[in-house]
């Protein structure tokens, strides 16, 4: 059976490959600031024989595993980035290792290991067949903020790959089909005048009043877009004291769309609306262009090709202990009773089978769509939280550092690691996936939505 050896490699190698998912839970990195999961990543890659590269196209923290020659080329995606103030112990409830601190509220640490994993079992088959091809892991950083992967893409990373796999633990063992949303990122500083706010307020000019009035005509703007758009928005700075007026104010806002056009001219829009506050209040304005992404484009191809094998593939085997966690975990959600009343948890708290194949179309983003957008690529999901885990949530980082996370993972090298390995073999299916691609991508060429003059951020000491 094709990828029986890797499958046996991978769970030979469990211990290493838990041990580093732990370490980089223990030790959550947020975005550009993965230091010691690149680092740990290097060693584990080095240690089973690949040929490693930190610094990656021009990425600090970015690491690269090769190994093979020829092709196909098959890259694999691993993540490093934490998420900040979803720091939480291994606990049925809300209980911080350090208030405010890091901590794997999306699983990252899983999603390196669960690509490596699967990069490791490749090898033992591909040397035990003596297969062609080349396999190329990709330690990337800083998913969460949307950039990692674009830079990356920007700077060369990923030509060359005949096709990709991504892996992300979730609620549910499934292949993802949907889209999810583009985005754009940008951080709109606004410069004033002090002055006492009581005193002599004519000579001051408000800052935080353009903010405000962006803001206003932000929301104004929401009514003149397509239904796709989403715009949301934070205040990085907003001034000192009320006497004071302020003369710095920064207003943090998402573009996102399902199209790139869509998303492009929403922004344009947006920053006219910044320019009008700015002229309004006489303050100066700076834009802070921190870059963007496109929406996902799965491969359906693979994505089939991947489903069926994952039906066949034996699944996780849950204890009475990791169903007990999940379930005290699942009455801690405040998406508890939909569920219930939805059925979602007739079958148990965790998930056990494989979801079928279904086109949802997510609000959310990821920089997995520009590689998308490069060559054929899919994402893959395996259970590795409580079914009513809110996204981004102290539950899942709960679930990422102990048996639940970690036997999702292992399966996910294994899903990832035979799909890719069909790949090779039978090589008529990266002949259909490719010519999918070919006519998706047909007379739209991958524009980065990062310019060049844009530098990669650097970790802060």
């Amino acid at each position: 059976m094709i990828g029986s050896i890797a499958i046996e490699k991978i769970r030979q190698e469990k211990d290493n490959l838990i041990g580093l998912a732990q370490k980089m839970w223990d030790k959550p990195e947020v975005a550009y600031n993965e230091v010691n999961a690149c680092e740990w990543t290097a060693e584990l890659l080095k240690h089973y024989g690949f040929e490693v590269e930190t610094g990656y196209a021009g990425l600090p923290t970015c690491v690269v595993g090769k190994w093979g020659s020829g092709h196909p080329v098959i890259g694999l995606l691993g993540e490093l980035d934490a998420l900040p103030g979803m720091s939480q112990k291994v606990s049925t409830v809300k209980d911080p290792v350090e208030v405010g601190a890091p901590g794997q509220g999306c699983g990252h640490n899983l999603l390196d290991v669960a690509c490596l994993g699967a990069a490791v079992g490749m090898k033992a088959e591909m040397e035990a067949k003596n297969l062609p091809g080349t396999i190329v892991f990709y330690g990337c950083p800083a998913e969460e903020v949307l950039t990692g992967k674009v830079f990356m893409a920007r700077n060369g990373a990923f030509e060359g790959l005949d096709c990709a796999f991504a892996w992300h633990g979730g609620k549910a063992n499934a292949v993802s089909i949907g889209s999810s949303n583009g985005l754009n990122s940008a951080i709109f500083h606004f410069k004033g005048r002090t002055a006492h706010a009581g005193g002599d307020p004519h000579n001051g000019r408000s800052a935080l009043d353009a903010a405000e009035l962006m803001s206003v005509g932000a929301n104004y703007l929401r009514e003149h877009v397509t239904s796709d758009i989403r715009i949301h928005y934070v205040y990085k700075e907003a001034g000192t004291a009320p006497n004071i007026v302020p003369d710095r104010a920064a207003v943090w806002y998402y573009v996102r769309g399902m199209s790139r056009p869509a998303i492009e001219d929403t922004y344009d829009r947006l920053v006219k609306v910044a320019k009008g506050a700015a002229m309004m209040t006489e303050t100066e304005l700076e834009i802070e262009f921190l870059g963007g992404c496109y929406n996902t484009m799965p491969n359906l191809y693979m994505s089939k090709m991947t489903h069926e094998l994952m039906e066949q593939m034996e699944k996780p085997h849950w204890t009475e202990e990791e169903l007990k966690f999940a379930e005290e975990l699942n009455k801690q959600s405040p998406m508890y009773e939909q569920c219930k009343a939805n059925g979602e948890l007739d079958n148990g708290p965790i998930h056990t089978g494989v979801a079928p194949m279904v086109a949802v179309n997510g609000g959310g983003s990821t920089d997995v769509a520009d590689v998308q957008q490069l060559c054929p690529c899919i994402m893959v999901n395996t259970a590795t939280c409580n079914l009513a885990a809110p996204g981004h949530s102290w539950q899942i980082t709960a679930c990422a550092g102990m048996s639940i996370g970690y036997k999702g993972m292992l399966f996910g090298s294994e899903v990832v690691a035979a799909a890719a390995l069909k790949m090779i073999e039978e090589p008529e299916h990266l002949e259909k996936a490719t010519a999918e691609f070919k006519e998706a991508t047909k007379g739209k060429p991958y524009k980065c939505p990062i310019p060049m003059d844009i530098p990669v951020p650097q970790p802060q000491k």
